[in-house]
């Protein structure tokens, strides 16, 4: 018998309890499966458009800084982005940098000419473990084939990007959820999509359960330093501006410290916030939106469920990831392995 999934908070989820509740937000894998080589790509697209036409809105918050992403800085300074977001291996970034350069030209001649460059933006986590990073197995046309899989479905556990990555000693991986708020009685939804590669055994928390001190038996592990990493992205149908949305970033690392995480040395930990609820023209013909963002009072909900989203989609990715063998016949366990039925359990280690 296998497990249900932990259910975290008291929040209702969207209806596929996936960062594709927020409308007109998709997600693409492409995965590399075959035996030393662990990885991929995964790709979230705000919106069905040309992301360099119609920019998006977005902001990012470094919790610990441990990481090679590509694009952070331009989005900080203007507070859009203008490609889909991509997740990979660390040392996928370029290959995957350049796909994405490549695609936006093919659909936009003059970017580079008459028109600015492109940001690229690629967000990545170290699967060496598992993966022979060393290798460079990402290539382009593994992007291509992620972008052109993106759906509102979205597949969890040991997929595109999430192939190779561990979590807490044991399979991590991607991991989606999402939560729903009232605004002055208007509904809005925030999405998580994580890739999760981080955390020592013994810290793990579930459900605010001490799951790790019950599992975590290898002291030497215990008092190994962080090597992971994780990439936390939130997407809310909210009308927020980039500086709230930098705001809402920030709430993504009180999920991820629910989890345990304490935010290691050697762990890159980002998050990043965009909003669907408009676009930024390239154009400076195209009038720009008449936007009424979101009063800053009224800004709560959507923190409270950001942070719990990014707890469940942790937990999803753990739940959801299936035991992997990669480079050097290194192994990592799905802990659905060890913990074959959660409420059994839970209730077997409950503190008296």
């Amino acid at each position: 018998m296998t497990t249900a999934t932990p259910r975290v908070g008291w929040l209702p989820a969207g209806p596929r309890n996936a960062i594709t509740d927020v409308a007109g937000v998709t997600v693409g894998h492409d995965t590399i499966a075959d035996g030393a080589l662990q990885t991929g790509v995964t790709v979230v697209r705000p919106h069905a458009g040309d992301v360099y036409r119609d920019k998006v809105p977005a902001a990012a918050t470094v919790i610990n800084g441990f990481g090679k992403s590509c694009g952070l800085i331009q989005i900080e300074e203007l507070g859009v982005m203008e490609t889909p977001i991509a997740l990979t291996n660390t040392f996928g970034v370029p290959a995957v940098a350049d796909a994405q350069i490549r695609a936006a030209v093919e659909a936009n001649p003059e970017i580079g000419r008459a028109w600015p460059t492109v940001n690229a933006l690629v967000l990545e986590c170290n699967d060496g473990y598992l993966n022979d990073i060393q290798a460079m197995a990402v290539t382009r046309a593994h992007y291509d084939r992620a972008l052109a899989a993106a759906d509102v479905v979205v597949p969890e556990g040991a997929v595109g990007a999430g192939r190779g990555m561990s979590a807490f000693g044991f399979k991590g991986g991607i991991g989606t959820a999402s939560r729903c708020v009232a605004l002055a009685g208007v509904p809005a939804v925030v999405g998580a999509l994580v890739l999760s590669n981080f955390g020592r055994p013994h810290q793990l928390t579930v459900a605010g359960h001490p799951v790790g001190r019950h599992l975590a038996h290898d002291a030497e592990a215990a008092r190994a330093p962080e090597k992971g990493s994780i990439i936390l992205l939130l997407a809310t149908d909210a009308a927020l501006d980039a500086r709230q949305l930098r705001r809402l970033s920030l709430r993504a690392g009180a999920g991820l410290a629910r989890t345990g995480s304490v935010f290691g040395h050697g762990s890159g930990d980002i998050a990043l916030a965009f909003s669907t609820a408009y676009t930024v023209p390239h154009d400076a013909k195209t009038p720009m939106p008449a936007v009424t963002c979101v009063h800053e009072t009224l800004l709560d909900p959507l923190f409270e469920a950001a942070a719990e989203a990014c707890e469940q989609a942790i937990v999803n990715a753990l739940w959801r990831a299936k035991t992997v063998m990669g480079r050097g016949g290194h192994l990592r366990a799905a802990i659905t392995d060890t913990i074959t039925d959660w409420p059994t359990w839970r209730a077997a280690h409950a503190a008296p």
